[in-house]
């Protein structure tokens, strides 16, 4: 075959893409602080994967700072953001973040501790049916779980119609810990919900039991009710809505816009955290799996890392940078951050850049450190910038 000028060109542009990625795995790991543990991973790249940096200059800019601790961040169609706050306020903002409409409506919310109004999502369908769904805190017997409740919302946006709680995640416990949780929708448009297994001793091992809905993502209808022909429908004494189960705190939850697949992000205890893919039936393993320690120092459990039938994480942090809302950027405002995973980090005060090939993470870059920020919620915005809500209430842009 003859070269021509077109031949040539490609060859160099594909080396270009060639020498960038290994330049992306030439810098060194972004996290430089001693493991908590000397535990190792199942595989190469599943920790301290090496460093990349956005070539993009960005223009980051706090666009509201009036927020009472803020959970949920979400761009509705027509570009505004719909929030809530830990407290019990859902509002909605224009796209230049000031205030648009309080929404009124909610049910009755258990405040307290990690508990709250937590997630909120729209319908896949909203445009046209205005349907909202959300989760928080409420009180039951034996304590406080996380209900799930849909609504919709009026012609002017100021109130939620119809409220129905459409589940109830038991068994409730007394305490005010690790709830998880997020919304996301299938292509059918139910609902996968992530939930927490409330974080003491004496019930974590729930996160393991099929009977429970704590430590789990469920999988429901629009409802309520478990999808039919779910990973452990017609199995007595399980819980036919539970889609996956071993988990901690998962706090982030999204879909990958390349495969369709669900990707949630979760918090250890001292190192752990972890990034999983989440599968039909598959078991993610705490408390009996962790690359964590106990918050005292000693080891969880049996200080297991690896076991059969339990899937790993395809990537995880020791020490903890505690990851919470989690996003793939789909603008075009930053190409170079295209179908990249974002992940909101609390107690790391930073946005982690997480860059993705064949499910795997390849390059790691630790964004916005400066700010000091506890990062709770992420989303593209409808311009293509990546917007964040912090626990200090403020809302930033990050675009250029």
């Amino acid at each position: 075959m003859p070269i021509t000028n077109k031949s040539i060109l490609m060859v160099a542009l594909c080396a270009g893409v060639f020498v960038t990625q290994v330049k992306a795995q030439s810098l060194p790991p972004v996290e430089t602080q001693k493991p908590n543990s000397d535990y190792k991973p199942a595989f190469t790249g599943q920790t301290r994967i090496g460093g990349i940096q956005t070539k993009t200059k960005l223009s980051v800019t706090v666009i509201n700072h009036q927020l009472k601790s803020p959970w949920a961040l979400r761009c509705l169609p027509d570009g505004r953001f719909l929030i809530t706050e830990k407290g019990g306020a859902m509002k909605i903002l224009k796209a230049d973040g000031s205030l648009d409409k309080d929404i009124t409506g909610l049910p009755a919310i258990a405040i307290g501790g990690q508990g709250g109004l937590l997630d909120v999502n729209f319908d896949s369908s909203f445009t046209k049916n205005r349907t909202l769904f959300w989760t928080y805190s409420e009180q039951a017997d034996g304590g406080f779980q996380l209900a799930v409740a849909k609504g919709k919302l009026s012609a002017d946006d100021s109130k939620l119609e119809n409220v129905q709680v459409i589940y109830h995640a038991k068994p409730a416990y007394n305490g005010h810990l690790q709830f998880g949780s997020r919304v996301v929708f299938d292509k059918q448009g139910n609902l996968f919900v992530s939930t927490g297994e409330h974080g003491a001793e004496d019930i974590r091992m729930k996160a393991q039991d099929l009977a429970a809905a704590v430590g789990k993502v469920i999988h429901i209808t629009r409802d309520g009710k478990p999808v039919p022909g779910g990973p452990f429908a017609g199995k007595s004494g399980v819980l036919p809505e539970i889609y996956a189960y071993g988990l901690r705190n998962p706090e982030g939850m999204t879909t990958n816009p390349l495969t369709g697949e669900l990707w949630e992000a979760e918090f250890g205890p001292r190192g752990g955290d972890e990034i999983n893919i989440i599968r039909a039936g598959k078991n993610y393993g705490w408390p009996v799996v962790t690359y964590g320690i106990e918050y005292s120092g000693q080891k969880v459990g049996d200080g297991i890392q690896q076991k059969d039938g339990v899937t790993q994480p395809v990537y995880y942090w020791d020490p903890s940078i505690s990851p919470c809302g989690i996003t793939f950027y789909t603008g075009n405002l930053i190409p170079e951050w295209k179908n990249n995973l974002f992940v909101g980090a609390l107690g790391g005060s930073h946005i982690a850049r997480l860059v993705i090939k064949n499910n795997k993470v390849i390059a790691e870059e630790r964004l916005l450190k400066d700010k000091n920020e506890r990062w709770r919620s992420l989303v593209t915005g409808k311009d293509g910038a990546l917007y964040g809500v912090t626990d200090n209430g403020n809302l930033y842009r990050i675009g250029k």
